[in-house]
């Protein structure tokens, strides 16, 4: 018996372009992953400082590659009530969890981390996808003249 007979071989194509609600949660999802590392960072006492890329011309006018730390501003707040609350943005504009509602509540930072991770799966699963569509909308209607 074969290596290849113990696979389940099937009739497949790439997609040529993936649907725009899958793209919108790959992006959300990305930036909650970089949300869950800044907060693990924060309860284990360490830094968290992702690198990007830069292009920088210098004074003879030639443009060179430099690593820089990406700013990353934490989607998490002290609320009036001393509470730590989490509010899930799409560009730069709160996402509306339920009617009236754009932030979660959570007790301390080792639960937040838990949080995100059930906000990814969530996402993943497509329980937002008309509250990141929404807020897709909103940010698209602030580009228009």
């Amino acid at each position: 018996m074969s290596a290849l007979s113990n696979l389940k071989l099937v009739v497949a194509q790439k997609p040529t372009k993936i649907p725009p609600i899958v793209q919108r949660r790959n992006q959300v999802i990305n930036k909650l992953w970089e949300q869950q590392k800044l907060a693990e960072s924060k309860v284990s006492g360490t830094t968290y400082a992702p690198l990007k890329t830069k292009r920088v011309k210098d004074l003879e006018g030639n443009i060179k590659t430099l690593e820089v730390p990406k700013r990353l501003k934490p989607w998490w707040f002290t609320s009036d009530t001393g509470k730590t609350c989490l509010a899930i943005k799409y560009g730069n504009k709160p996402i509306e969890i339920a009617k009236g509602k754009s932030a979660i509540e959570v007790s301390d930072m080792k639960e937040l981390v838990l949080v995100l991770s059930q906000l990814m799966q969530a996402i993943n699963d497509g329980e937002l996808d008309s509250q990141i569509d929404a807020a897709s909308a909103s940010v698209r209607a602030g580009f228009e003249r």
